[in-house]
This record gives structure tokens, sequence and C-alpha cells, in this order.
């Protein structure tokens, strides 16, 4: 049995500079941090002819005999691409769980790619770098499955911790901030995250804005440019230490994130950030690409029980986390001498031409 994990991020700055439609152009950064709340594979040997993925998340139990072709689809769409670009040559069962449910801004779609990619590659006996697993959940999501999402969120997962990330067409950079441990601290302790209720699906949003960024829509355009600037804007405030512009900063990221797309927002979540900020908080913003999942909030301690009482008695509901620094990782390897997998490795042709 092999058990791995992927950590999900929050978002401070630069979200929607990551997708290729921009920072093609116009280079693109996000400083983002990794928490304690993870999206988990455990794989271990099953029958020899059948592939069966079983999926907490969604539900839903799938099984097929290896030597059919697998199609992508349905609510297991990310997992069977994932599993069809390693190739099968024997049985396998495969769970998947996250402790975030999908679909809720915390790019829990990330998380899952690189937690499965950093199971299958070593069930493989692969050893990737973090930056490889980053890049090939990238490929399948992006290349292999269309999807319009950008890079942030599988490059934080992989790497795990507090990082400022840089995304160009010759690559993507991920550094560490500098930050003071009694800065990282006061900074955890004055996050606070609220569960809006349900889940929503990111495409629609991401799909306008891509569409936008490449047919230069000015207003995208020059909203992107202003997000990018508050995200540079972040790194310096949490470096030099200055919490109370950090709080400005995450408001006016908020301000203009909303108006990237229709639908970012709704009446809900506008009531729901007014009252917080009336309450105490000092700034937020949704941690996705937006209608939905988490309100993000920085508040001083002193106001986090009347901001806590509010938005609950609003119906959301506040959950607590720490900062991860581990990124993805394996959590158990059983490795027995029964286990035929462990000499069937994956061709480089398998692989895309940036890992090779």
């Amino acid at each position: 049995m092999l058990i791995a994990r992927a950590p999900v991020r929050i978002s401070f700055g630069g979200g929607g500079t990551d997708l290729e439609s921009y920072y093609s152009r116009f280079e693109g950064v996000v400083v983002s941090a990794t928490i304690d709340h993870y999206a988990y594979t455990i794989l271990s040997p099953g029958s020899r002819d059948f592939l069966e993925i079983n999926s907490a998340d969604y539900r839903t139990f799938y099984r097929q005999p290896i030597y059919e072709d697998l199609i992508w689809d349905g609510d297991l769409a990310l997992p069977k691409a994932i599993i069809h670009h390693f190739g099968l040559k024997d049985g396998l069962n495969v769970f998947l769980a996250s402790q975030i449910p999908p679909g809720t801004g915390l790019g829990s779609s990330g998380s899952v790619a690189v937690s499965m990619i950093k199971a299958l590659s070593t069930w493989h006996g692969l050893h990737l770098s973090p930056g490889e697993v980053a890049e090939l959940a990238c490929y399948i999501e992006i290349e292999k499955m269309g999807m319009p999402v950008g890079k942030q969120d599988q490059y934080a997962a992989s790497f795990g911790g507090l990082n400022f990330i840089v995304f160009t067409t010759k690559g993507v950079t991920v550094e560490p901030l500098r930050v003071t441990e009694a800065t990282l601290e006061t900074l955890q302790r004055r996050l606070m995250l609220f569960f809006l209720g349900g889940t929503r699906r990111s495409s629609s949003i991401l799909k306008y804005q891509k569409r936008a960024a490449e047919k230069d829509d000015e207003r995208v355009l020059h909203t992107l440019h202003a997000i990018k600037e508050l995200g540079l804007a972040t790194r310096e405030a949490l470096e030099e230490g200055n919490l109370r512009a950090f709080g400005e900063l995450l408001d006016l990221s908020w301000e203009n994130k909303r108006t990237l797309a229709p639908n970012v927002t709704n009446s809900f979540i506008d009531e729901c950030y007014a009252a917080a900020k009336t309450a105490g908080a000092e700034g937020g913003k949704l941690t996705g690409a937006g209608s939905g999942g988490f309100l993000m909030l920085y508040c001083q301690e002193e106001h986090q029980d009347e901001v806590t009482r509010t938005l609950e008695e609003m119906g959301l509901r506040r959950m607590e986390f720490s900062f991860d620094f581990e990124g993805a990782r394996i959590v158990l390897f059983e490795d027995r001498l029964d286990h035929i997998w462990r000499s069937d490795y994956v061709p480089a042709s398998l692989l895309p031409a940036v890992l090779r």
C-alpha cells in the first residue's frame, strides 16, 4: 500500500495572472500559502486485470478491465487522465479522499492531481522533484484535458509553504518568502477562513477571463495588471512584516478581482464581506476564482470573536487551519517483495518534454 498527500492553498495576491493567456505576454506572479488540509491518494495492488477507482469526494466508484482504452470523462475525468498518462500494466486499486470538498476555492483539483502524480510516480519507481510533479500536473490538466486553469494550485501543492511564484513562457520559479518567525506566527493567528456553503465550478469564470485576455479586453487586462502589482506589494509587505498593509492589500485585491468577470461575487457574498469588515476585519477575499467557496479574512485577534459570531449567524462556518511547509509527500509505502509494479518504469516518452 502507498499513501500520498498534497495540501490545498490560500492565495494572497496575484491570482488570475497564472493563466497562460496572461503570463505568456506579461509575466504572472502569485503569493500563496499551503495549509494543513490535504488531498489523499491511496494505492494498493488489485486484481491483475482491473483498474478500480473509488472517490470519497464524489461518492462514486469505477471499475474497468486494464486492456480497455481508458477514457477520461465525468466526475473522475482527472484521475482517469492521470492514470492513462502513466500507463497501466497490472491491476490497481485507487482511493481518493480530500479534507476539502472540490469546488470550494482552495485549489483542490490541483492538489488531487499533485497527490496522484506523487503517488503513481513513486509506485512506478520514479523520483520526480517538486517542480517536475507540479509541471506534470499542469500538463495533464491544461494540455491533456484542456481545462481552463492556471498553474498556481499545482505548484503551491507540490512545494508547500509560503511562496512567491513567477510564471513565464520560460518556466515557473518558486521562491519562499523571507518572512520572520514572528511575522509568520502573527499572520497565521490573524487569518480566518469561513466556508460559504456549497460548491461552485470556476470554469466559466476562468474561461471568460481567458477569452478576454486573449482578445486584449482593455478592462480585464487593466484589472489583471493591477492585481499583479498588488501581488508584488503583498510580497513586500509580508517580507517587511507590515501586516497592516497586508490586510489593506487583501481588500484592494478583492475590489479588483470582483470586477474581473460576471458571477465572481453575488449579493450574499458582498453582504458577508461588508458585515465582516463592520465587525472588525481589515481585509479579505474569496480564495478561488469566485462565486463561492471560502471567504478569507485578515483580522486582529481582539475582533475575531465578533467576526466569527456575525458570520456564523449569517450561515457561514469557520474552519481552523495552520500553514503547511511539507508540500506533496509520501505518508506511507509498504514495499512488498511481491509488488510487481516496482519493476515497471514509465518510459520517458510518457512524460511531457519539459520533464525528459
